[in-house]
């Protein structure tokens, strides 16, 4: 009776945020404003620590934030990146894998470094304060991704950039992070620290990516192939298992899931099956990704803010801001050369995601991070998703006003041209005829 009342209490809180969701989304679209900060809101409002905490069913809330919930929450950030992955075909990728790899590194070591040094000048000792230049590290494309696609932007030379980096940058962030939390949770601290213990971490990291990702561009496109599979929906099931496979086997061995989705999104990206698998993505992202935004924001707890940790918040989250959109949006600005879409490539990696929170989680578990430092890494990691789609949407406006205006100036100055063209007509028809007079004088 107990597991039914718990299943009950998940689906109706599943109900209760993709319902809120859905009508936030309904509600910015109509105001001209990303639809996924309104689903991102919306978590925020009917969140367990705001209006939810008021709905009680039977002396508890109606709606909490559970690890059933959580999980989904990440299947939906892995259907996100599987989607983004069928954008980019494997030559796209290698194309920019440079320049990825350059833009990504440096979203990586500046905001790190930054962090480091500003945070143990404000008292902190080094292991706290490594920890917080960790979730400082990783960006969550799941939200710069979206607002792409609702521009109708993800083929752009800066998107493809954006999401290029940002898998170099999530898989050298969950390097940082293992060896990071080997040090919380171990007896030495930062003693235990060995720069080539970290180096092999992180090759072995960027090892295990590039050989799924070979092994995902070799082997699924003959897996899924409409030659083999005939029933009804059997090419949809396998591709779900096998971007759920990746991602499963991507976090066995300490990468993001997400990375693993992504992978096969991108081996799949030139499958005979294309359209019918993309098709099918977009159709389960429409359910999966305002449920992912939508608890990523009900996990804000409004209740332990005080005025430090508001003060505390805004440090790092200037830090966090300034780092990833100068470390990333310089050297794009250089590599694209063109300054404008660098620096949208800069905006794009600024929202911070799951890293960030499982950083804060190992602070706090392991006692090394305070409940305030976690309140404010958790303050950062919102406010960033949050600022990541206004200042996208703000950019993309500014182009589709500037390609409006150069359109009417151009179809001015063909009517001037026009206009000239027949004044000119004109004046030598009135020549003529005056030629004409003077000759019969």
């Amino acid at each position: 009776m107990a597991v039914e009342t718990h299943f009950i209490e998940i689906i109706i809180g599943v109900g209760i945020l993709l319902f809120a969701a859905k009508l936030m989304a309904e509600l910015f679209l109509r105001i001209h404003l990303p639809i996924v900060l309104g689903e991102l809101l919306a978590g925020m409002i009917i969140g367990p620590f705001a209006l939810g905490s008021f709905f009680v069913l039977d002396g508890k809330p109606l709606l909490t934030i559970g690890s059933e919930i959580r999980v989904l929450g990440e299947i939906g950030a892995i259907v996100i990146l599987f989607i983004a992955g069928l954008e980019m075909t494997p030559r796209e990728f290698l194309r920019g894998g440079k320049a990825s790899f350059i833009v990504g590194t440096f979203g990586v070591v500046i905001p790190f470094f930054a962090g480091l040094l500003v945070f143990q000048m404000f008292g902190f000792d080094a292991l706290q304060s490594m920890l917080i230049a960790t979730a400082l590290t990783a960006t969550s494309i799941a939200i710069s991704v979206q607002v792409l696609s609702e521009f109708g932007k993800l083929k752009t030379r800066e998107a493809r950039l954006i999401i290029g980096a940002a898998v170099v940058d999530d898989i050298l962030a969950i390097a940082v992070l293992s060896v990071v939390s080997s040090l919380a949770t171990g007896d030495g601290g930062i003693d235990q620290l060995d720069i080539t213990d970290v180096t092999i971490t992180i090759l072995k990291v960027l090892g295990f990516f590039a050989i799924m990702l070979i092994a995902a561009v070799v082997v699924m496109p003959k897996i899924v192939t409409p030659r083999l599979w005939k029933a009804k929906g059997s090419i949809e099931g396998i591709v779900t298992a096998s971007f759920f496979g990746a991602a499963a086997l991507a976090g066995s061995i300490g990468l993001s899931p997400i990375v693993g989705a992504f992978a096969v999104g991108m081996a799949l990206s030139t499958s005979k099956a294309f359209e019918k698998i993309e098709n099918y993505a977009s159709r389960i992202g429409l359910i999966f990704a305002p449920l992912f935004f939508a608890i990523i924001g009900a996990q804000v707890d409004f209740r332990a803010i005080n005025l430090e940790i508001l003060a505390l918040s805004g440090v790092i989250i200037v830090i966090a801001v300034v780092t990833k959109y100068l470390g990333c949006g310089l050297p794009a600005w250089m590599l694209l050369k063109n300054k404008r879409q660098g620096m949208r490539v800069g905006i794009g990696m600024i929202s911070r995601g799951e890293v960030g929170l499982i950083v804060a989680g190992v602070g706090i578990s392991s006692g090394v991070l305070t409940s305030d430092v976690y309140s404010t890494i958790v303050i950062m990691v919102v406010v960033t998703t949050i600022i990541t789609p206004i200042w996208l949407k703000i950019e993309y406006r500014k182009e589709q006003k500037g390609e409006a205006d150069n359109s009417v100036q151009k179809n001015n100055s063909d009517n001037d041209n026009s206009v000239d063209v027949q004044s000119s007509k004109m004046n030598k028809k009135e020549s003529k005829r005056s030629n004409a007079l003077d000759i019969e004088k």
